[in-house]
């Protein structure tokens, strides 16, 4: 009587016995090659290289106006004083122009979101007379600079008398090309069964856009909002020629109005760009993800 004994075979040992790839990782792990280091060195020095000339209006910002004016160092020979930013709060009526930029920013980002996506809804669900032409008219003003269209605005705005009031200082800014065809892309995408079966239910195109579309797209629209509110912001030539009113100017146009009659104060400068800046920075810190996320979505990133 003989007995049959069943044996296993047993694996080869390999190098990479502790993965189940042969190369010494776990499945999943990444390896931390040459290449990644490279890659982090490149993006370490391109960081540091925006940084500097950022760091540098910082430090000049808290330089006295001697030490800013007669000296490359970055350490001054009298130290650090806060005397630049004393002078701009004294001589400018920062408050209220902060208050006038933030208006005037969240209204343009809420008439610019509502009607870019309105409009955008339209060129990518609805089939009517003229779609092409006006999806082509779109494209095409995203070409034109916008400081073509300066000289048009401020007749304009004199014609409507408008000029020295928040309407014409918003109204102008309100129209966003470049916007509406990313919307219109990102409509693209969006399931069109999901507006069938909705509609199939006996909702209106009005109903579908606000109750389905709309949520769909929270990613695009935080991301075209904040944007439009940065751009809104920034924008200094538009707001420096409706306003003469020192009431109703912007923060980055109010700052320009304190200047000194003994020539440039760089301190004084420096420290007038950092304060337009603050804000931006602090919306930057608190949305910095679906800044981030909104480049990948719209393709702005070169993906």
């Amino acid at each position: 009587m003989t007995t049959d004994v069943i044996t296993t075979p047993k694996a080869p040992l390999t190098t990479g016995a502790r993965g189940s790839n042969g190369t010494g990782h776990r499945p999943g792990e990444k390896s931390f090659g040459a290449g990644r280091v490279i890659a982090f060195a490149i993006l370490i020095v391109l960081a540091i290289a925006w940084l500097l000339p950022f760091a540098w209006a910082i430090v000049t910002s808290l330089k006295s106006e001697t030490d800013a004016a007669s000296s490359a160092s970055w350490i001054p020979e009298n130290g650090f004083t806060l005397g630049a930013y004393s002078q701009v709060l004294a001589e400018g009526n920062i408050p209220l122009w902060t208050v006038n930029s933030i208006l005037t920013a969240v209204v343009i980002t809420a008439l610019t979101v509502a009607t870019g996506a309105l409009a955008a809804y339209a060129l990518s669900r609805l089939d009517f007379a003229g779609r092409r032409t006006w999806y082509i008219a779109i494209v095409a003003a995203i070409i034109v600079p916008p400081q073509v269209l300066i000289i048009p605005l401020f007749y304009q705005a004199l014609a409507f008398n408008t000029v020295d009031t928040y309407l014409g200082l918003i109204l102008p800014q309100v129209v966003a090309p470049a916007m509406v065809f990313i919307l219109a892309k990102f409509f693209d995408q969006v399931p069109i069964e999901l507006e069938e079966a909705a509609r199939v239910d006996g909702a209106s195109r009005l109903r579908v856009f606000w109750s389905i579309v709309l949520p769909l797209s929270r990613p695009i629209l935080a991301a075209v909002s904040i944007f439009v509110f940065i751009s809104a912001w920034n924008n200094f030539l538009w707001p420096f020629l409706v306003v003469n009113d020192t009431s109703l100017m912007t923060l980055p146009v109010g700052l320009q109005t304190v200047k000194s009659a003994f020539g440039v104060q760089y301190a004084q400068n420096m420290a007038s760009a950092i304060l337009a800046a603050l804000p931006l920075i602090i919306v930057f810190l608190f949305f910095q993800r679906q800044i981030i996320k909104g480049i990948s979505t719209t393709g702005l990133g070169g993906t």
